[in-house]
């Protein structure tokens, strides 16, 4: 896939911007968190770093894919989850606190890992002629897009706590819009072959995230942890940041097949999330 503006620069500055939004959520005290929480910690850092790349290959192999749906979906699986996590863990009435943390603590750990993962399905999938990504300049490129932008909002967080409370909403709902427009935009540019993709990808998508969704929340409920926390490690473990996804595809390896399973399991991981909050908001209200 050849650079163009929307890959080269709109993709990457959204991303960032986005990760700036998430910053203006987050103060060193998340990272704290580990120490009050070091059981869920723990259970969410070994959903998302271990077991989801592990489902996704076990699922992309029993389904036979190849070639850019399955590394599209090994991208995906190697990245942490977004934004979009705390803002469903919240709206699910689940430990904000917990999610915001566990964000922060994988999308730190996840720049070291994703060039790893990506490299490992590229050449286990078949796609050997595709652009790999060098470590050293993959970690340096996902920081400026991730870690950079987050650190900021933190810092800006930290010196005018009223500035940040305010542009809170505002930066909440223009990353939306963005993660929208760049979802469609990556439907767009494969139109063409949306449906075959879709009938390729669509099964393995939706049971990756109704089975890492499922995992998550019965591992929770195993190790005896709180019922807000058991919805926070489910919601942790099943919803993705599609746009960091989307942008290694993209921008990163230039293949803009490999974006449209990422793009299929943002748009099925929505309608999943939106059941979840129906049915968390649902039972609140039953149980008062």
């Amino acid at each position: 896939m050849q650079e163009s503006i929307l890959t080269a620069v709109f993709l990457p500055l959204a991303l960032a911007f986005i990760m700036l939004g998430m910053g203006l959520s987050l103060s060193v005290k998340d990272f704290r968190n580990i120490l009050i929480y070091p059981k869920a910690v723990f259970l969410g850092l070994l959903n998302q770093m271990i077991l989801l790349p592990l489902i996704a290959f076990g699922l992309i192999s029993a389904f036979g894919l190849s070639g850019t749906m399955a590394v599209g979906i090994m991208i995906l699986a190697a990245c942490p989850g977004g934004a979009t996590s705390n803002l469903i863990t919240h709206l699910s009435r689940g430990d904000t606190a917990l999610s915001i943390s566990l964000t922060a603590v994988t999308s730190f750990l996840t720049v070291a890992t994703i060039p790893l993962i990506v490299n490992f399905a590229i050449a286990y999938f078949g796609e050997e002629g595709s652009v790999t990504l060098p470590l050293g300049e993959t970690i340096i490129q996902i920081m400026g897009v991730t870690i950079i932008p987050v650190s900021i909002g933190m810092f800006l967080k930290k010196k005018s706590p009223k500035l940040s409370l305010k542009a809170d909403r505002p930066v909440r709902i223009a990353s939306a819009v963005f993660f929208v427009l760049i979802i469609l935009a990556a439907i767009l540019k494969e139109r063409a072959s949306l449906v075959e993709f879709f009938i390729a990808a669509g099964p393995v998508t939706l049971l990756l995230n109704l089975g890492t969704l499922l995992i998550g929340y019965m591992l929770a409920k195993i190790s005896l942890l709180p019922k807000n926390q058991q919805m926070t490690i489910a919601i942790e473990s099943g919803i993705q940041n599609g746009t960091l996804g989307i942008m290694i595809a993209a921008t990163l390896l230039r293949n803009s097949e490999m974006t449209v399973p990422i793009a299929i399991y943002s748009l099925i991981m929505f309608f999943t999330a939106g059941f979840i909050i129906f049915m968390a908001n649902k039972k609140q209200k039953a149980d008062t």
